[in-house]
């Protein structure tokens, strides 16, 4: 599946969660220009479904101080923070709702486009870096069936630990099947499994 480009902002769907009239002008002005289309939401109200939004702008000025608000918001959206008050307070709020991108307040008639392209980029790397934990995650629960299997092959065969894994590999190989399945069948099975070798 080939990854949209961050460049790439025509068509997708902006959510303004914002309250200043002069503020909520300039940002749907300039979304409009670069074919997005815009919804409007009240910041005091949870956001719709992530799957209807693509970027959130948010005015982090106008939703209080509240750990709540941040858990509401965290929906999975890239979202762009625009910035007025730099208290202490606020910027902890700030990096809690972990935003993808940010504009400081007040607003000009230019910026929105870079904030957006970093926001899609920064949500896309989080993304890969998801999968590519996962990716690991998966791998080290592997290597302990793999590793579960390779000590009872020892028990159950009087083998030594390298003999046990070469004979766990040149069997799953004949039988056209990963180390890792026929691993989880020896485990679940409490020995090397009876299997008949499949023909091409």
């Amino acid at each position: 599946m080939t990854k949209p480009s961050p460049f790439s902002v025509r068509g997708r769907r902006a959510l303004m969660a914002m309250r200043d009239d002069r503020d909520i002008s300039i940002v749907r002005r300039q979304l409009s220009r670069l074919g997005m289309a815009v919804t409007e939401h009240d910041p005091s109200v949870a956001p719709p479904a992530a799957e209807t939004i693509d970027v959130i702008v948010m005015d982090t000025d106008s939703i209080p101080i509240k750990s709540d608000a941040v858990v509401a918001w965290k929906i999975g959206v890239p979202i762009i923070a625009l910035i007025g008050t730099e208290t202490p307070s606020r910027l902890k709020w700030l990096l809690d709702l972990q935003p993808a991108s940010f504009l400081i307040k007040p607003l000009r008639s230019a910026g929105l486009y870079t904030a957006l392209v970093v926001a899609f980029d920064a949500a896309q790397r989080r993304i890969d870096e998801a999968a590519h934990l996962e990716r690991l995650e998966d791998r080290v629960r592997s290597r302990r069936i793999v590793f579960a299997a390779v000590l009872q092959i020892m028990g159950g065969h009087g083998l030594s630990e390298p003999e046990a894994f070469t004979l766990i590999r040149q069997t799953a190989m004949r039988h056209r099947t990963t180390v890792e399945q026929l691993s989880a069948e020896i485990i679940a099975s409490g020995g090397m499994p009876n299997r008949t070798p499949r023909t091409a």
